[in-house]
């Protein structure tokens, strides 16, 4: 394995500008090891399209700039020539954009999406764009219509979804950096079960603007790196207003880079950590329960206080989630009808109306999650039903916001595991799909405030990760930073090094490539 695939963004930023590496050597290493890993029949299969020739003429031009010196090279963004993975929700100009949907493949965004604009004003290669949930609708990838993603710490188990992709090809050494959607934990419960850090911003801290939508009021794009610092430099580059997103803040973005190197010092004296009652305990996997035991100690020898909070709604959040979450992804799945986007299907038989060619298209385009959400939602939205189920679930998502505004007077951030499980095997609940939304009872409380979480590797439980999750309140995203990066600092000193460099090797004769 390259030497140069195994450094962290901000290590790779840094042998990029001391001239030790070239721009066009870490593009190339990374496409190496995708090509040697990601493809074939055990391969991960985390990119659904490769993106090879533009990503090393970006590398080139960054190369350039650096040689001929002066202005334009010190104006360089600090992450310029650093290659990065997008999630294959997020429209770009030049690649498929696919939703990972039969809806839209081979579909070409006629414009990018304003992440994508900051990744390209910043000279950021893009590697190309990784393997989802069918429109994010999912907890472990194997709802793509385009072949399920493999965890690279066990290839017979989930990477977590819906961003699965994302967080494998990071995990798998394929990509130093990837773009992320988070609506229910689709960032941070990857995160946790690929020993990988995930962050959901604070809602509307990171432009939506040429996200495809899956649930507006929930939907944020984030990072997903291997350190706390790496996704402090990615949220600061990305973050910030958006007038063509009418949900964005019109706020500086919070200086996310100081606040993880001050956490990276381990001194967390002053800093109030609460425990989150409801979310530990019943329903999480022993070794889970223990690697969060252990943190928390972790954290109080550091100087926190440690408190113990309440937030009694929560116990709801999971049922009023999957009653707002359908019943926006009904709203926003309308326009795939076979008319103004993505495919057609001719009904095959009968009159050609407008009606029959949407119900073939919907038919044959959709996966059967993606067709369970919209009829739970369409269901949840109809007369007679709106007040008792979704205006039920948003007074929910009210006492929810309320809970977290009784805890955050009594600590800084909160704390819990970020999923109760470690990574199981394929299949394992596929065919029981309230199993498999419970993967998501610690992510999705804050979706339904808005409020940021970032995920960082707490430990192994069997020989898999555990990831330990951190809230703060709304725009507090710093907050996140020093803790994480602090937690991140202390455990890897415990370690001997970071979490990821206890993966097993992925070899060849397992990925039928070079590894």
């Amino acid at each position: 394995m390259s030497e140069i695939i195994k450094l962290s963004a901000t290590e790779l930023a840094k042998k990029l500008r001391a001239g030790e590496v070239t721009a066009v050597e870490a593009v190339q290493a990374h496409l190496d090891r995708i090509a040697g890993i990601d493809g074939g029949e055990r391969g991960l299969n985390a990119f659904l399209h490769v993106n090879a020739e533009e990503a090393l003429a970006v590398a080139a031009e960054v190369d350039e700039i650096r040689a001929a010196g002066g202005a334009e090279a010190e104006a360089l963004h600090p992450l310029a020539g650093v290659p990065i993975a997008i999630k294959d929700l997020i429209v770009t100009v030049g690649q498929p954009t696919t939703a990972a949907s039969k809806m839209l493949e081979g579909w070409m965004s006629p414009y990018d999406a304003t992440v994508i604009e900051k990744i390209r004003a910043a000279r950021m290669p893009m590697l190309g764009k990784t393997n989802l949930d069918e429109f994010a609708m999912g907890s472990s990838t194997e709802h793509s219509a385009y072949g399920i993603t493999r965890n690279p710490w066990d290839l017979g188990r989930i990477p977590g979804g819906s961003g699965g992709g994302s967080a494998a090809a990071v995990a798998g050494f394929e990509a130093p950096l990837a773009l992320g959607t988070d609506t229910g934990g689709s960032i941070r419960q990857p995160g946790a079960v690929t020993g990988t850090v995930g962050v959901k911003p604070t809602y509307g801290g990171v432009s939506r603007y040429g996200a495809i939508a899956m649930a507006s009021s929930l939907d944020q794009i984030g990072p997903v790196t291997r350190t706390v610092l790496d996704a402090a430099y990615l949220h600061e580059l990305i973050g910030g207003h958006d007038p063509k997103d009418s949900t964005s803040l019109n706020e500086p973005v919070p200086a996310l880079v100081e606040a993880a190197k001050q956490g990276l010092t381990g001194d967390l004296s002053g800093v109030r950590v609460g425990i989150v009652k409801e979310l530990t305990g019943e329903g999480y996997q022993a070794g889970v329960q223990e690697r969060f035991n252990e943190s928390v100690e972790v954290l109080r020898a550091a100087g926190a206080e440690i408190v113990e909070v309440s937030c009694p709604n929560f116990k709801y959040a999971l049922g009023a989630y999957y009653l707002i979450m359908p019943s926006e992804v009904s709203s926003n799945l309308a326009k795939f009808d076979g008319v103004r986007y993505g495919q057609r299907v001719l009904p095959e038989e009968g009159p050609l109306t407008i009606e029959r060619v949407m119900g073939a298209t919907r038919a044959a385009g959709f996966g059967d999650e993606v067709k369970r959400r919209i009829i739970l939602g369409t269901y949840a939205l109809s007369a007679g039903y709106y007040d008792a189920y979704y205006g039920s679930a948003q007074k929910v998502r009210t006492l929810i916001q309320r809970d977290f505004d009784a805890a955050f007077e009594q600590a800084d951030v909160l704390i819990s595991p970020t999923s109760p499980n470690v990574a199981f095997e394929f299949g394992a609940k596929s065919d029981d799909p309230l199993a498999m939304y419970l993967n998501d009872v610690a992510t999705i409380p804050a979706n339904m405030a808005g409020i940021p979480g970032i995920s960082v590797p707490g430990g192994l439980s069997e020989g898999l990760p555990v990831g330990i999750q951190f809230l703060a309140p709304a725009r507090e995203d710093a907050r996140l930073y020093r803790v994480g990066a602090a937690l991140e600092k202390l455990l890897e000193d415990s370690w001997g090094g970071p979490l990821i460099d206890q993966a097993p090797e992925l070899v060849a004769a397992t990925t039928g490539g070079a590894a």
